[in-house]
């Protein structure tokens, strides 16, 4: 029976993945209901709004859910939100057991599901692969437990450890499998950060340039575009950047400004936040606050060397990812930090390596910093 409930936890986190990109600003969650050895029901979260994973397990196992063992990868809600509780509706179905990878860090549920259900007699079990869980929703969690989203660096360089010419060219460092599977991190991040440097160098769109087909679970519906978010001290970019005619919202984040250029700017219907300045320059810390206030999870930076370094500063950075193209770009082309002061061997900066893969021709690396280096 070990065996089986591990079998359904996992098809449980399978289910719950399909939803990486449309649940925002809830989190991803599958439910597997069986009877015996026998699936009987089966759902995921499928967009913020709509029945929870439970509800749609429940309803393709009508009777059967009664004297059945659910298997969720994260506890049933027990508050109403905009949609009813999903731990109140296992007990109205008569399920006997449930089986829960990890309780919710959701202050409104942290726990309370889980009481409830044993308050009337079914058997509950809690933490059955529960790491496997956990990543599948790191924005969310840490949005709950710190007040901050996951935040993801986005870098792209040669073998030389480049990422544009001394011109600052840098179209294209990287193959097209990875620029596609770049576009799929940006889909399943709710924004995405940049600088106001990388803004009037290249005037990128930072939308999602995929079809619904190139995602996985997003049949029929449109794709996302995560929000903007583009840190501008001064408010200077332009109101005819690109992006302002794109689907999807933009949000400026700045420290001063007049009241006659952030008129302009939200008459145009862009979203301006004045925020504290840390020597000179927007607070990222300060910035990561004001997004999860926004209910942002999961934030993708794509930047310079500047903001890049800058952030790995702060200790805001949780997740680097890295794409390596097969080639060498020479000695006076730029670099990927702008991080003055590491003059020693001891002053460099650790990072664990997660995972090495590789994507058409290039290799994607993904780091985590071992810590803030202030």
């Amino acid at each position: 029976m070990i065996l089986f409930d591990h079998q359904m936890m996992s098809r449980a986190i399978q289910l719950a993945n399909r939803g990486r990109y449309t649940t925002h600003p809830n989190p991803r969650v599958g439910c597997v209901i069986a009877y015996g050895e026998q699936i009987v029901g089966e759902g995921w979260h499928q967009r913020a709004g709509e029945p929870h994973a439970e509800v749609y397990a429940l309803r393709q196992a009508a009777e059967k859910a009664e004297g059945a063992t659910a298997y969720v990868t994260l506890e049933p809600c027990s508050h109403f939100g905009k949609t009813p509780p999903c731990a109140a509706a296992l007990v109205k179905a008569g399920v006997s057991k449930v089986v829960v990878a990890m309780q919710d860090p959701n202050p409104l549920v942290a726990g309370n599901g889980l009481k409830l259900l044993r308050e009337v007699g079914i058997e509950v079990e809690v933490g059955l692969l529960q790491s496997e869980a956990e990543a599948l929703n790191p924005g969310f969690i840490k949005r709950m437990q710190q007040n901050r989203p996951f935040v993801r660096l986005k870098l792209a360089m040669s073998l030389d450890g480049r990422t544009a010419m001394a011109s600052g060219e840098s179209q294209w460092i990287t193959g097209s499998d990875s620029r596609a599977d770049v576009h799929r991190l940006r889909a399943r991040s709710d924004a995405i950060l940049t600088g106001i440097g990388t803004v009037l160098a290249d005037d990128p769109s930072l939308n999602v340039r995929l079809s619904p087909s190139d995602l996985e679970g997003l049949t029929g519906i449109n794709v996302p575009h995560p929000l903007r978010v583009v840190l501008d001290s001064q408010l200077s970019i332009s109101p005819q950047a690109k992006m302002f005619g794109l689907a999807g919202k933009t949000l400026l984040i700045g420290h001063t400004s007049t009241a006659e250029k952030r008129a302009t700017l939200i008459q145009e219907g862009v979203d301006v936040e004045i925020i504290g300045q840390q020597q000179g320059r927007v607070n990222l810390n300060e910035v990561m606050s004001l997004l999860a206030q926004r209910e942002i999870n999961e934030l993708l930076i794509e930047a310079g060397p500047t903001l890049a370094g800058a952030a790995l500063q702060a200790g805001v950075v949780d997740e680097i990812i890295v794409y390596m193209a097969p080639h060498i770009m020479g000695s006076e082309a730029r670099g990927l930090f702008n991080l003055p002061g590491l003059d020693k061997m001891a002053d460099r900066v650790d990072l664990n390596i997660s995972e090495v893969r590789q994507v058409g021709e290039d290799v994607r690396f993904t780091l985590r910093p071992q810590q803030k280096i202030l």
